[in-house]
């Protein structure tokens, strides 16, 4: 039974995901905690190591959760459920490119379609960011300053020289995490 539950979420979160990974995210989130599978500070810490290993996110993620609840068959359901509304509809859009090319309808849509993908990996970042900065409420900002005004500090020369390779910024990043957490109060 577990098998098809984890099936069935998943494809549910792949056939109405449009966006890729980060857009699932509140998806997964929310029926991964909803169904007690995870906390919120486990799916954010598999977050951080889907991000740092090879392979689509969402695969990674669905895959993991899987594993985690029912080893290499519940592995196996939570990806095909995941990858399998995709590949199917990829199937329908290649069949049927040249109508869909030209389709106002379908040009429409995927103009409305734009804004609610930004909107859902927005609401991921600050979900996960939340969990992430702040897991005790603002008294995190100051029991912590250091780890704060750091992390601030590294995201604002991302932002700023967006010439930084990504693997550049993991590594800075993980060496800021270990070095502040020997710094925090105890």
């Amino acid at each position: 039974m577990l098998y098809l539950e984890l099936f069935l979420t998943f494809f549910k979160i792949g056939l109405f995901t449009i966006g890729g990974g980060y857009a699932m995210l509140p998806l997964i989130q929310a029926d991964v905690q909803a169904k007690g599978w995870m906390t919120a500070e486990e799916l954010v810490n598999f977050i951080a190591v889907s991000e740092s290993t090879p392979g689509p996110f969402a695969v990674n993620v669905s895959t993991y959760v899987g594993a985690e609840l029912a080893g290499l068959p519940g592995a196996f359901c939570a990806t095909l459920g995941v990858v399998l509304p995709s590949f199917l509809i990829i199937l329908l859009v290649a069949r049927f490119y040249t109508a869909f090319r030209s389709s106002a309808i379908v040009s429409g849509a995927m103009g409305g379609l734009r804004p609610a993908v930004i909107g859902m990996i927005g609401a991921a970042v600050v979900s996960v960011g939340q969990t992430v900065f702040l897991p005790e409420g603002l008294a995190a900002v100051t029991a912590y300053p250091l780890v704060c005004s750091l992390t601030i500090f590294v995201l604002m020369a991302v932002l700023t020289y967006k010439k930084l390779h990504p693997i550049v910024i993991i590594l800075l990043s993980a060496l800021l995490g270990i070095v502040t957490g020997y710094l925090q109060p105890v």
